[in-house]
């Protein structure tokens, strides 16, 4: 069966086997920095399946793409390619749907510049609340097809595992599942493109994810998918020449008077409006603390004393400056 496949794939998989055991190695005897990394293990049949094909391997063609032992697969491009490929990554989820992910040179791309900066305090109740005082509402995703999702899944469980009726199931759960994710990161994407766009310069708190996935509200902060919005601003503010900034994850900025500085100590969550007892002036939680990340990140000034604009901490060399690893030539871009 080993001759039915491409052996283009197959050193891959090889290439990619002998990555996995020595970062498992490497973690084992601390060369390795991070959380421990687990051996490899085989893929489950029922789970994410891929295989990569190198230069020669495929070829492009306008509404098609040729692969190796399999010939010319239609194919519906989302955007046309910014330059000739160095490999594809051919990739089915799930819920049985197929992608193909290219490896390509991404062309320079900055935005015109803008006098405008904004600081961001993320949450629950309110997904994003900007210093300007604009609320991005949380759009809930999962909680609102939880109903259905209990419906699939308790359907599921009362079919024979491995049965047809079972597998016909299994493929109804993925499908919402990846319906969910989908709209999560289609949200996630035109709040974080409009926010690049607006503003020159973009100020967030630090998050722990690792840590708030392991609290009581672990659902409701996987469903938000805060780590996620967090990472696609700062990509998206590196490759357009935007300046991103991270405020420590210890800093107090809901208890931090955004008028006077004063600090009024703790707050239950349930007060959203608060009144400092320094200055009286009244604030909105929420508001408040995304103006103190604005603060805290160094973009409440924009001129100096003699006039002269100031420009915000250090920060990732934009993709005009940054030079490319000679082993690294590409950047992968998906296209589905």
């Amino acid at each position: 069966w080993l001759s039915e496949v491409s052996s283009i794939a197959i050193n891959e998989s090889v290439l990619d086997l002998g990555v996995a055991f020595k970062n498992f190695f490497a973690s084992l005897t601390g060369k390795r920095k991070g959380a421990r990394v687990n051996p490899p293990r085989f893929k489950s049949r029922c789970h994410r399946q891929s295989f990569r094909l190198t230069r020669g391997g495929f070829s492009v063609h306008s509404q098609s793409i040729k692969l190796a032992k399999l010939g010319h697969v239609r194919m519906k491009v989302s955007r046309p390619l910014p330059s000739a490929p160095s490999s594809v990554t051919v990739i089915k989820d799930a819920s049985g749907r197929y992608f193909a992910s290219f490896v390509v040179d991404v062309p320079e791309s900055s935005l015109p510049e803008s006098d405008a900066a904004v600081g961001i305090d993320v949450g629950l109740e309110t997904y994003a609340t900007l210093s300007t005082g604009e609320k991005v509402d949380n759009p809930r995703w999962l909680r609102k097809l939880l109903p259905r999702l209990r419906r699939y899944q308790k359907s599921l469980s009362r079919k024979q595992k491995g049965s047809s009726n079972w597998h016909h199931q299994r493929k109804k759960v993925a499908k919402l599942h990846a319906h969910i994710k989908d709209c999560r990161s289609d949200f996630i994407h035109k709040l974080s493109t409009r926010l690049v766009r607006e503003n020159q310069a973009i100020s967030v708190e630090d998050l722990c994810v690792k840590g708030l996935v392991r609290t009581p509200l672990a659902k409701s902060f996987s469903d938000a998918g805060l780590g996620q919005f967090v990472t696609m601003l700062e990509a998206k503010c590196h490759r357009h020449g935007r300046h991103f900034l991270k405020v420590d994850r210890f800093y107090p900025s809901s208890q931090v008077c955004s008028a006077c500085g004063h600090q009024d100590g703790k707050k239950p969550l349930n007060i959203r409006r608060w009144q400092c007892s320094e200055c009286g002036a009244s604030h909105d939680r929420d508001v408040n603390a995304a103006v103190n990340i604005k603060v805290a990140g160094g973009l409440s000034e924009t001129e100096n004393g003699c006039g002269e604009s100031v420009r915000p901490g250090a920060t990732r060399a934009v993709l005009s400056e940054a030079a490319t690893h000679p082993n690294r030539e590409c950047q992968p871009v998906s296209l589905r």
